[in-house]
């Protein structure tokens, strides 16, 4: 600690003692005043400051010459002050110089952060005002006049507690505890605001508080954009839980037979353009595979794929599903929802189980599909989409236009590509490839190690028309994976998994001649699939012979039964 001497005159002297009393290091010992004024009553109770009056000191004598002798051993320093000059005296003043300088590092310092401060409160847009622990307002920033219309001028040094006591920074100053959504009119004001006020602690004691707040309809206006960002983003979250990518590729359609090969080559032509698609085919054949192979394959493939089965969506809900509702549509539609096909603008639609929907909705459908455009359950507003659609069924839909029940407009609008998926019956020479690359996919669902099928397992599965196809072979497979423990498959592996496996019963049977029997399988067959070409083809498929064959055995039955 440097004890000091100060020199002067009374008013001079006390200012130079407002300088140095609160400099850390520095302890003030004595005052030497050189007037004959009194003492400022700052002096008074200070004990510890010895005071020395020289009042008939002659005006020619050097003060220096006063000052050295009057030396004190216990000050290192003197300061004198001769009409406002301020200097240091005594070899000993190093120290007092540089707590000077110290102090004066440490204001400058304090006076950048307070410019720095002051810059970010004038600049934000919330109101802020401050208030000593007396509620004597101290500071306003320019948004507080921009929001209340009051002046800096004019609130700066009133007592809020008198001109505001309801406000936020009342009540921080009088509970010392923080005020949060505080909705009040300000004081001299009728602005209504939203305000946040906080008590000012140093030490434990409360200096006093600041609030922050906002015009209520300021506050409106963001909880109204909320509302909307709220909106938009609940509405892209539904439109991302519905957006699919595709799953599989032509190379994930396995087989090497000739019809289904065509059947591929058609697909893979159709892809290349936005033409729609339809795809025949029982169920089971793999028409979703397909659907998902096309849309990779075209241009539309970093865009939605979406699937819809036309069967599974009851028949007063699969409008809105399609082209979505507006708000208030009906009850319960507290909100607007997209339709599958505004999900799908830029990529591709699946209609499954086209034959299923029905008359009403065909013709909303094939508007879509003509003009590219709708409007949603109980909106006036036309959406324009750009979608590419791609339907599939296991009726026969030649059968469904004939008895009324669909549209044939439609038929024409949606058969632009047809593509007849075979069933497995008739390409039983792709099983080994089918089965093999089921055991490779449920030996890593199941943890299992099966290797391969038995022969006689072959033949029990060759021996069957698997009349669900590619589905059901794939839930067999997997049945008898689960159940065994083995890595090879035999034939009791999987007749004790499918009760259809039935030995062909010992009766009599009347024998008739074989192409007799023909005729009696091919008049069967046309009398279910029609006598139309697709009739006869699909008719074909299930005789397992060729069209061109067909043809000739009927040709020929015509012939015989002209010369009977």
């Amino acid at each position: 600690m440097q004890r000091i001497a100060i020199i002067g005159t009374s008013g001079d002297g006390l200012a130079v003692y407002r300088l140095l009393k609160d400099i850390k290091g520095i302890e003030i010992a004595c005052f030497i005043k050189t007037d004959k004024k009194n003492s400022p009553d700052e002096w008074s109770g200070k004990s510890n400051i010895k005071i020395i009056n020289l009042d008939k000191i002659s005006e020619i004598e050097p003060l220096d010459v006063i000052i050295n002798t009057l030396r004190d051993p216990d000050v290192e320093a003197r300061v004198k002050n001769i009409k406002g000059n301020i200097s240091v005296v005594d070899v000993n003043a190093v120290n007092l110089m540089v707590h000077l300088f110290k102090e004066k590092q440490e204001l400058l310092h304090i006076k950048r952060i307070q410019g720095e401060l002051s810059t970010v409160l004038n600049s934000v847009q919330e109101a802020v005002e401050v208030a000593d622990k007396l509620g004597v307002i101290k500071y306003v920033n320019p948004a507080f006049t921009r929001i209340t219309g009051i002046p800096a001028e004019e609130r700066i040094g009133k007592n809020v507690l008198e001109i505001s006591p309801d406000g936020a920074l009342a009540m921080a100053l009088r509970t010392g505890k923080m005020v949060s959504g505080h909705r009040t009119r300000v004081g001299g004001s009728n602005a209504e605001v939203i305000s946040n006020a906080s008590p000012i602690v140093v030490d434990g004691s409360l200096e006093g508080a600041v609030v922050v707040f906002q015009h209520f309809t300021d506050v409106m206006k963001l909880m109204d954009e909320l509302r909307k960002r709220t909106t938009m983003i609940e509405s892209l979250n539904d439109k991302f839980g519905q957006v699919t990518t595709c799953k599989y590729t032509f190379a994930d359609i396995l087989g090497n037979n000739p019809e289904l090969k065509k059947c591929i080559q058609v697909a893979e032509r159709a892809a290349q353009s936005n033409t729609t698609v339809l795809l025949l085919g029982e169920s089971g054949t793999g028409k979703e595979l397909f659907a998902h192979a096309i849309h990779y394959a075209s241009s539309r493939r970093e865009k939605p794929f979406i699937k819809v089965n036309c069967a599974a969506i009851p028949e007063n809900l699969l409008e809105s599903e399609f082209f979505g509702y507006a708000k208030g549509a009906f009850t319960g539609a507290v909100k607007s929802k997209i339709g599958k096909f505004e999900l799908a603008n830029g990529g591709t639609i699946f209609l499954d189980e086209i034959g299923d929907m029905n008359l009403s909705l065909q013709g909303k459908l094939l508007r879509v599909l003509q003009e590219m455009e709708f409007e949603r359950v109980g909106g006036n507003q036309t959406i324009h989409v750009d979608v590419r659609v791609i339907a599939a069924t296991n009726r026969n839909l030649r059968d469904l236009i004939r008895t009324g029940k669909f549209r044939e407009d439609l038929y024409y609008r949606l058969n632009v590509v047809e593509v007849t998926i075979p069933p497995l019956r008739v390409r039983k020479e792709d099983l080994p490839a089918l089965v093999n690359h089921l055991i490779v996919k449920l030996n890593r669902k199941l943890g299992k190690k099966v290797q391969r099928l038995s022969r006689d397992a072959e033949e029990v599965l060759y021996s069957y028309d698997w009349p669900g196809n590619v589905r059901e072979l794939e839930n067999v497979v997997e049945r008898v994976m689960v159940t065994v423990d083995e890595e090879i498959l035999t034939k009791k592996n999987f007749i004790q998994h499918v009760s259809q496996f039935k030995p062909v019963p010992e009766t009599d049977v009347e024998l008739i001649p074989i192409d007799r029997m023909e005729q009696i399988l091919i008049q069967k067959a046309l009398m279910k699939f029609g006598n139309s070409v697709e009739g006869k083809r699909r008719a074909a498929q299930a005789l397992n012979i060729s069209l061109a064959t067909l043809y000739n055995k009927i040709k020929r039955a015509k012939f015989e039964n002209s010369n009977t």
